[in-house]
């Protein structure tokens, strides 16, 4: 069983898009992948609409079953902070509206998901994409390479999404669910 998902890696200038097809032994398809580009200049509110348009864009012309959506993070910059949160909303009210669950994914999450170290970088992160992928290139900009890193991370993760009720694990993906567990409980 192949399932389609949408990654999403949220920004108000940019906000990378991908989207693959994930079968149940984990091997992974590129679907699409781009970035919704807004200029500065351009009202808040317009720049909301094109990124929401962007997304819905994406879901009437794939029609993924699932939704990845980076988590929000700690830094410094207040404006890239209110960028990527009110992209973020957007992309939660998008996907809510068409009835896709969305699983929100911390960024060193995803890079331990791809390239197995959760402090990599982007050309490692871009380069394993790549190579999952079965890529010539790394996809570019960097937004939509994360995109589909978030794709990917999602579609691997759990039993919910591709594998069906979850007594059909993977060893790997067993392990990863312990681990988990035992984080949550430190």
């Amino acid at each position: 069983m192949t399932q389609r998902v949408l990654g999403i890696d949220p920004g108000l200038t940019r906000c990378g898009i991908g989207i693959v097809d994930v079968s149940a032994t984990r091997t992974a398809t590129l679907v699409h992948v781009g970035v919704i580009a807004t200029p500065a200049d351009l009202p808040l509110e317009q720049r909301l609409l094109a990124v929401a348009r962007g997304i819905e864009d994406a879901l009437d012309r794939f029609s993924p079953v699932a939704v990845g959506l980076e988590r929000m993070f700690a830094q410094h910059n207040l404006r890239t902070v209110m960028g990527t949160a009110q992209a973020s909303g957007v992309a939660l009210q998008v996907a809510a509206s068409r009835g896709l669950a969305v699983g929100l994914h911390t960024p060193s999450e995803v890079k331990a998901a791809i390239t197995g170290y959760g402090a990599a970088d982007k050309k490692q992160v871009g380069t394993m994409v790549a190579k999952v992928l079965g890529l010539a290139e790394i996809p570019r900009p960097a937004d939509a390479a994360d995109a589909l890193a978030i794709a990917l991370c999602h579609a691997w993760k759990g039993p919910t999404l591709v594998l069906g009720g979850g007594g059909d694990l993977t060893p790997a993906q067993r392990a990863w669910r312990e681990a988990e567990k035992k984080a949550a409980r430190a």
